[in-house]
């Protein structure tokens, strides 16, 4: 039998988990139901998922590019209004057990101005970077993955390419992307980064059949519109490897545009790995002899 004191005693102890209980149902009603874009099959009827995940499980394992390679590139700034501008680089790439990893290089020999960058791309991306005006070398957070780089319309988000390493996602079939078949994939963010990405709902994603290589992809924000085009625009064969020559980055709201233009590529090259630790970026690097560069008309 329950006696009066113990009662109370128990009343004392369950009505505040009661009511601790009340309030987390009231907000979790509160809290508004995230939007998630529907897919938009490109066949009839529904493709074959479990298809879709060898193909995306198979470009996680291959990545876009083999071996090492050192890449000259410029960054165009094409505003809608203003004037151009052009931010060079260089770039440094590898692959490490975590991912695709690649170190970069704006601005260089800019005394003032020179910042480096190491990316690491794969399902657990993560960056650093160290600045002239502040050398340190400094991890960087989520929220900074969505920052333009140098005034240009690029973020880490989109160098990394570690939404194609996003568990949730929808196999939309096979369409045509300027004339070329491609895998078309609708992928969801992680809570992570919808947290620090709140307006960023899904990115689409076309994979070319036959390269298995991404040609495009797109931001997608409220109610499926797109934010960001990032488009594959041509490609150079450097010695056994086609590596891309250009790619566009289009904001669709404010329709600046950047672009990145490969100047000078190696491939095969066979870098040490100390070159792609943290710690490091603080140290200046050379680029390879000028006369194992290609150069690559503009």
């Amino acid at each position: 039998m329950i006696t009066a004191p113990i009662f109370r005693q128990m009343t004392r102890v369950i009505c505040p988990f009661f009511l601790c209980c009340a309030v987390a149902s009231t907000a979790a009603r509160a809290q508004p139901k995230r939007f998630r874009p529907a897919p938009e099959y490109a066949q009839i009827g529904k493709p074959d998922q479990q298809e879709g995940a060898k193909i995306l499980r198979e470009f996680q394992a291959r990545g876009l590019y083999s071996g090492q390679n050192y890449i000259e590139f410029e960054f165009v700034i094409m505003p809608r209004r203003g004037d151009e501008k052009i931010v060079p680089g260089r770039m440094w790439s590898s692959r490490t057990d975590k991912g695709p990893i690649s170190r970069l290089v704006l601005f260089p020999g800019q005394t003032h101005r020179e910042l480096r960058l190491l990316v690491q791309s794969g399902p657990e991306p993560a960056a650093w970077q160290w600045r002239a005006d502040s050398p340190t070398v400094q991890k960087m957070d989520t929220a900074a993955f969505f920052q333009p780089l140098a005034e240009t319309d690029v973020t880490l988000f989109d160098l990394q390419l570690s939404f194609l390493y996003w568990r949730d996602f929808v196999f939309e079939g096979v369409s045509k992307l300027r004339g070329r078949p491609a895998h078309v994939f609708l992928l969801y963010p992680p809570s992570g980064v919808a947290t620090e990405k709140s307006n960023l709902t899904g990115v689409r994603v076309y994979l070319d059949t036959q390269y298995s290589a991404p040609v495009q992809f797109e931001e997608l924000g409220a109610d499926a519109a797109v934010l960001k085009t990032v488009s594959v625009v041509d490609l150079k064969k450097i010695g056994d490897q086609w590596l891309v020559k250009s790619i566009d980055f289009r904001d669709e709201t404010t329709r600046n545009k950047s672009r990145f233009s490969m100047t000078g590529a190696k491939t095969g090259a066979d870098f040490s790995s100390v070159l792609f630790e943290p710690a490091n970026l603080s140290e200046s690097i050379a680029p390879p002899p000028v006369d194992q560069i290609q150069k690559i008309g503009l």
